[in-house]
């Protein structure tokens, strides 16, 4: 199965979807809620733009796609999960807790002395399968799992969250050439492409452009979708490259759903007042209402 553009999305298979689609919007909508209630309560700040922009495909990977038990995290055939933009971190534990494999309520202790919930991603956290810190390191450990998978003639996929911003690390191109060439079919890397890092444009940063024939030309079975389309997400999902590794490229916008922080560099890290909190949480319940 290979991705196509929206405008040519066979409507029976939607009409067919529809209730699993509505099923998954709520989900990423409940996601952003939580995120947003974060954001508030620790007067610190949280990295809430990039866990924003990874809401939807959080929600499908997690609640749909991925073959995953939160009652036995250590289950030896589950798929195996990396952020490797690991500052996305507030997003992967809301998404953790969500999926219940420990009670929301311990996220009261986010980035607090002591506690294991933190900015970046802790492997001391059920769920979390690899610690990050710097970046660029999360494909490179990937590749690893999923040629482990092979060795092991194991059935289970890996997945790797990336950052537009850690495509510039070097290391990322020696993890796509490596993929391609032991033909890692049961490997997917998933690029957040919300254009921005920490301090301004992925373009005036270091211009990636044309990153899809770029990463094809690396090997890769690659397809761009919009990154807040569910739809969209699920057939790129399950599209099935013969023989290859595949990079869906995800084009988000940072720190979507809050409007005075969507699109701009300064979600990267920011506190929300309560202001703003209260314009985004009832902009969510419109959409909630909108989906009944």
């Amino acid at each position: 199965m290979i991705w196509v553009p929206s405008h040519f999305i066979d409507k029976d298979l939607l009409m067919k979807n529809k209730n699993r689609i509505i099923r998954l919007q709520k989900k990423a909508l409940e996601y952003r809620k939580h995120l947003i209630q974060l954001a508030h309560s620790h007067s610190f700040g949280v990295h809430i733009g990039g866990g924003l922009s990874l809401a939807e495909i959080l929600t499908t990977l997690y609640f749909e796609v991925a073959n995953l038990d939160s009652g036995n995290p250590d289950w030896k055939d589950r798929d195996r999960i990396i952020l490797s933009k690991g500052h996305g971190n507030i997003g992967l534990l809301t998404i953790l807790a969500m999926k219940g494999y420990f009670p929301f309520s311990e996220m009261q202790s986010f980035n607090q002395l002591e506690s294991f919930y933190s900015m970046h991603a802790d492997a001391h956290i059920l769920g979390v399968e690899h610690s990050a810190g710097s970046l660029g390191h999360g494909l490179s450990v990937a590749v690893g799992m999923a040629l482990a998978a092979g060795l092991d003639q194991k059935d289970w996929n890996v997945y790797c969250i990336l950052g537009d911003g850690e495509i510039m690390e070097g290391s990322n191109w020696e993890a796509l050439m490596s993929a391609s060439h032991f033909k890692l079919k049961k490997l997917t890397a998933i690029i957040d492409r919300n254009h921005l890092s920490q301090e301004g444009t992925t373009t005036e940063t270091m211009g990636l452009e044309p990153l899809v024939k770029k990463i094809e030309n690396f090997g890769w079975f690659v397809e761009e979708v919009d990154g807040h389309n569910i739809s969209e997400l699920l057939q790129v999902f399950d599209a099935e490259p013969i023989g290859q590794p595949k990079m869906i490229i995800a084009n988000t916008i940072k720190g979507r759903g809050v409007e005075s922080l969507a699109n701009k560099t300064k979600s990267h890290f920011n506190h929300l007042d309560e202001n703003q909190a209260r314009l985004a949480l009832e902009d969510i319940e419109k959409e909630l209402m909108s989906l009944q």
